[in-house]
């Protein structure tokens, strides 16, 4: 396993919950910060060839924003478009954002075991999903934010605070990989494809790429 700080810990949680705020609502409610070239350009890339490639398309669609700007058209209004016409309808969802609906074939609800089973680990943790949209627990904005605490507290306990290297310090990671591989990384090639079809190279997507590379290095 990757040997991480303090620092590293902290810039992981901070990174996962700007993807995971940014995949729970329209831009249009979660700031405008994505459509600056420079955001992405300071934005940690954990010396991944893969996070660093995520990050440049995203930088690229700034510096496109920037451009449609300039020519009069709203980068806003267009990013939040997509989402609406991506994660809500109507009619539905192009691209249902709940791991539920990319674990059975041909499933139509989108509440089932897996958001009983983001509902246990949210309640195990002493947190509790509160958001106007009303979201089901498995949405993969909300898996990100359960990773990001779970970096939190890894930069937080005492064994990381005195640089253990024993069993201690290896638990509190170990359970982040095992959430990882279990719940985002195990659906989130099958959202992708998904956003894809409607909204490839779009803002979405791109967000959904950084996401599932800052989690490989966590798995």
């Amino acid at each position: 396993m990757t040997e991480r700080n303090k620092e590293d810990w902290v810039n992981y949680a901070e990174a996962l919950a700007f993807v995971g705020n940014s995949l729970l609502a329209p831009m249009n409610q979660t700031g405008t910060v994505g459509l600056e070239p420079e955001f992405w350009a300071g934005f940690p890339d954990f010396n991944d060839g893969d996070v660093a490639k995520a990050l440049e398309a995203l930088e690229g669609y700034a510096k496109d924003a920037q451009a449609y700007a300039e020519g009069g058209q709203d980068p806003v209004q267009r990013a939040s478009v997509e989402y609406t016409k991506l994660f809500v309808g109507p009619p539905r969802p192009a691209a249902a954002p709940w791991e539920t609906m990319h674990r059975g074939e041909g499933a139509t609800v989108g509440f089932g075991e897996p958001t009983f089973a983001m509902q246990r680990l949210l309640r195990e943790a002493g947190l509790e999903v509160s958001n106007e949209n009303n979201q089901y627990a498995d949405h993969i904005g909300i898996e990100l934010l359960y990773a990001s605490v779970l970096c939190t507290r890894i930069a937080e306990s005492p064994a990381e605070a005195a640089a253990d290297e024993g069993a201690e310090a290896a638990a509190a990671p170990d359970t982040l990989a095992a959430f990882v591989n279990e719940h985002p990384l195990g659906w989130i090639d099958r959202l992708i494809v998904a956003v894809d079809e409607t909204a490839r190279g779009g803002y979405i997507a791109g967000l959904l790429q950084l996401a599932k590379a800052l989690l490989q290095t966590l798995a």
